[in-house]
């Protein structure tokens, strides 16, 4: 059973849709996006300050698997878990209906981090979350 450390919330919007009146493909890549971040921020990491000091953290590759398709005006839920291999970050993402909680999309995004450049390790980011990953 997976363990989720986190959850974001939010609603399909007209425009995301496409002519067959499903969310278009590209548009779930966003959504897992906008959790990450969100994820990032509910524990006090700003992207924004992560760059200032020299760090950017990156996609490095992204899978998904698309499941039943979501809808305008789905109310729709991202549950994720993380775990690192050596320099990776790899978030683990599943996007459900709310209202049948229904899998919709199984995503994968392995991020990286160059710092000052160079493919390394924050150690900030390992300081907010080995400790969730390590209990």
């Amino acid at each position: 059973m997976v363990k989720y450390i986190f959850e974001y919330r939010d609603k399909v919007r007209d425009y995301e849709c496409d002519l067959q009146g499903i969310v278009n493909n590209a548009n779930y890549q966003h959504y897992l996006e906008h959790a990450r971040h969100e994820f990032l921020a509910a524990h006090g990491v700003s992207f924004a300050d992560l760059h200032q000091q020299g760090t950017d953290c990156v996609v490095a590759r992204i899978s998904m698997q698309f499941k039943v398709p979501l809808r305008s005006s789905d109310e729709w839920v991202c549950k994720l878990w993380v775990k690192k291999e050596t320099v990776k970050w790899v978030f683990m993402q599943d996007v459900y209906r709310l209202a049948d909680m229904k899998l919709c999309v199984r995503g994968q995004v392995d991020t990286v981090c160059l710092v000052n450049g160079v493919l390394g390790d924050s150690e900030e980011l390992n300081e907010k979350f080995l400790p969730l990953i390590n209990g």
